[in-house]
């Protein structure tokens, strides 16, 4: 039985190259969505978080500049505020993400996905 799965990708980050492939060699053809050019709505980081029972600072990349110039490690945020963040500036996402109807996982190392397909 073939699951839906869906990817969160950047085509130009060697990890969401490396992860794609294993799940193409997996026989599995997963939705994928250049999230930098269509960015996850509020909702569907939220999915993200469910999935992967997180809080929204995990799954957030605290090294791209946007995230300091908007003053995002402030810790009296409150998760909606981060939420937003990341939908309104889709790089401070964590690459790659793989989703099943269940479960996601970030693909850092790519091989971490096994553990969801």
């Amino acid at each position: 039985m073939q699951h839906q799965v869906t990817i969160f990708h950047n085509p130009r980050c060697s990890k969401s190259r490396t992860t794609l492939k294993i799940v193409e060699e997996l026989g599995i053809k997963p939705i994928i969505i250049e999230y930098l050019k269509n960015p996850p709505s509020c909702e569907e980081i939220k999915e993200i978080i469910n999935k992967m029972g997180v809080s929204p600072r995990d799954i957030m990349r605290t090294n791209e500049p946007v995230y300091l110039e908007k003053n995002l490690n402030n810790q009296n945020l409150s998760n909606e505020e981060l939420i937003h963040a990341i939908n309104e500036s889709p790089i401070l996402l964590e690459r790659p993400i793989v989703l099943t109807i269940e479960r996601a996982v970030i693909g850092r190392p790519p091989e971490s996905i096994l553990k969801i397909l």
